[in-house]
């Protein structure tokens, strides 16, 4: 959700900014722009389109300083007006979209909860507002504060500040300085020889370094041609360690596939054996240091996510709850922070995200902890994310970089992560023979050859997706651990193909959504070959019954026939315990294809943002 890269170098980096935001593009946003340093003035420009029109701008334009933004509208429309990065001139000079006379420039991502009291505050001080956004407050304050020391000036202005940002700020008066600063939003320094680099995302920095520094919570940090200096919350210096980061080549490069959804949803047998080459046997160090001393101390799992996160730990849940016999509960984070619950410290509370940045995520993270549920454990595909230093135990999933805002590869190796979690649980609970450990490790090591043979099956869900193009509503239906499946789905195709879809509990369709079935409505069916599949087949005859169109994904043996009104896909092998992760794989080609078939923007869908990070 938006992006920020920031660059001041003794060379032109112009073209460094703008593929930084070409980088960040998956990250969802609706306008751009980028500030630059030109012949003492400060020179913006701003699109409501995408960065190829943004790269036509500013193509013929050379600066050594400068800062960009792709947005997502949060405070104001998507208009040129409201695009950042955002201006201020001083008290009593209107902009009026000229941005020469400007010397402050910022960008910004995240939400200023107190932006309308300092906003009135600043408008009493003469200065005057071209946007409706809360970012526009943030470069008045700073012009407020300034004397001359940019540093000193952001420092004091975020000693205001209520809520979250990551922020890039440059002064005309100061030509070879950038400043940034966070709390509650990711910001990474990127190091070079003679020149540094801002970031929301490393990603964003692939091009130019393979060397990070991580800004902590309150953090805010002075970025010039030879040196980095941090200043913690209280404003003390502070040392923060440098990582190398060599995961990037070649991520951003699409190869023989269409969309970076298909490439990542065939990139799955590779993703989950990446993070099953971690797992040699099941053993609580997969979690880290002192796994073992914490997990013995358990006596219930609380899981905490959003999305495609959530759904993978319902799924979870089955499996803790059968595998390893322990009361299990999963939240949607934005609900559990808000809710009156009772804490127990014997409880594991696990922060499911792709990113680790996820701003529900990680405040549910904290409400726990502030109960005091003190064992955490972070399963997660970015190792230096936020949600990864705070909490005592990590697992780390091995998707590599996901560019589709529509997530694939992440969920099933969120997945493999939670089933692994559910074997150890039941090992240190002596529920696991060392026979059932074996029989484990070979079904998880055998999951990327069946995961590959489900993706065989593409060309039947292509003759599906043709007539789901056609329609705007569809219902899945599951049962089990099966029905959380069923939900990943019905999202998958509202998200990339923007056919309402809904996604129910097989056994509930008396209860409501029956009423919904016309010959229509596609009805997809999540069948595997396990005990309910009986009365999972009675359902179907509910269907078929009103007329309903039934397409189904079944294990080959389940004896479910194709007829008129039943359109088939057998899957190659029953999977038991791990079936989630191969009946997924149709719902994912299904929703991508029908997308394709809809002609819609299937890698940046409309409205969606790859990576929450505000409220």
């Amino acid at each position: 959700m938006c992006g920020i890269i920031g660059a001041v170098a003794q060379r032109n980096i112009v073209p460094t900014l703008v593929e930084g935001l070409r980088r960040l593009e998956y990250r969802g946003y609706d306008s751009c722009g980028v500030a630059i340093h030109v012949d003492g003035e400060l020179k913006r420009l701003r699109s409501v389109a995408r960065v190829a029109e943004l790269h036509h701008q500013v193509e013929s334009l050379s600066s050594f300083l400068g800062i960009a933004h792709t947005r997502w509208a949060t405070h104001g429309a998507p208009t040129t007006a409201n695009a950042h990065p955002h201006v201020s001139a001083g008290p009593g000079i209107p902009i009026g979209g000229v941005a020469r006379r400007a010397h402050i420039a910022v960008v910004h991502n995240g939400i200023i909860e107190n932006y309308e009291s300092l906003r009135d505050e600043l408008k009493a001080s003469g200065y005057a507002f071209e946007s409706q956004t809360d970012t526009e407050v943030i470069a008045h304050l700073i012009d407020h504060y300034y004397q001359g020391d940019l540093f000193e000036a952001v420092q004091a202005a975020v000693r205001r500040l209520q809520g979250a940002y990551a922020i890039a700020v440059f002064s005309r008066e100061e030509p070879h300085r950038v400043v940034g600063a966070r709390s509650g939003s990711p910001l990474v320094i990127g190091l070079g020889s003679n020149e540094n680099f801002l970031a929301s995302d490393a990603l964003a920095l692939a091009s130019v370094t393979d060397r990070f520094i991580y800004l902590e919570e309150g953090d805010v940090a002075d970025l010039q041609l030879g040196r980095v200096w941090l200043a913690d919350r209280n404003g003390q210096p502070v040392q923060r360690a440098a990582r190398r980061l060599n995961a990037f080549s070649n991520v951003v490069e699409l190869g023989p596939y269409r969309h970076f959804m298909q490439k990542e949803i065939f990139e799955q047998p590779k993703a989950i054996a990446d993070t099953l080459d971690q797992a040699i046997a099941i053993d609580p160090l997969l979690y880290g240091e002192g796994a073992d001393d914490v997990l013995h101390g358990i006596e219930r799992v609380l899981i905490i996510a959003c999305g495609t996160s959530y759904y993978a730990g319902c799924v979870a849940r089955y499996w803790i709850e059968s595998i390893a016999q322990l009361p299990t509960e999963v939240e949607i984070a934005s609900e559990y922070r808000y809710r009156a619950s009772v804490p127990d410290p014997a409880t594991l509370v696990v922060a499911v995200s792709q990113s680790g940045e996820t701003a529900d995520t990680l405040a549910a993270l904290r409400h726990a902890r502030s109960l005091g549920m003190e064992y955490t454990l972070a399963v997660c595909n970015v190792a230096a994310s936020a949600m990864v230093r705070e909490t005592r135990l990590q697992f780390m999933t091995r998707a590599g970089v996901e560019i589709g805002v529509a997530s694939t590869k992440a969920f099933t190796t969120q997945l493999v992560a939670l089933y692994l979690l559910a074997t150890t649980l039941a090992k240190i609970k002596g529920l696991l023979t060392a026979e059932d450990e074996r029989a484990v490790v070979r079904s998880l090591r055998h999951l990327p050859v069946a995961v590959q043979s489900v993706l065989a099956l593409e060309p039947n869900i292509i003759a599906w997706s043709d007539a789901f193009a056609r329609k705007e509503h569809a219902l899945f239906l599951g049962r089990g651990m099966h029905f959380p499946i069923a939900m990943e789905g019905a999202l998958k195709l509202k998200e990339i193909s923007y056919i309402h879809a809904e996604a129910y509990p097989a056994g509930e369709l008396k209860h409501g959504p029956l009423a919904l079935v016309t010959d229509q409505m596609p009805v997809v069916t999540v069948a595997p070959n396990d005990q309910l599949l009986e009365k999972l087949k009675s359902n179907m005859m509910e269907v078929r019954a009103r007329g309903g169109q039934l397409f189904v994904c079944a294990d080959a043996d389940t004896r479910i026939e194709a007829s008129d009104g039943v359109h088939v896909l057998r899957l190659p092998e029953h999977y038991g315990d791990l079936s989630p992760l191969l009946h997924v794989i149709p719902l994912q080609l299904l929703a991508y294809h029908t997308a394709v078939a809809r002609g819609t923007d299937i890698d940046k869908p409309r409205n969606l943002a790859k990576s929450v990070t505000v409220e």
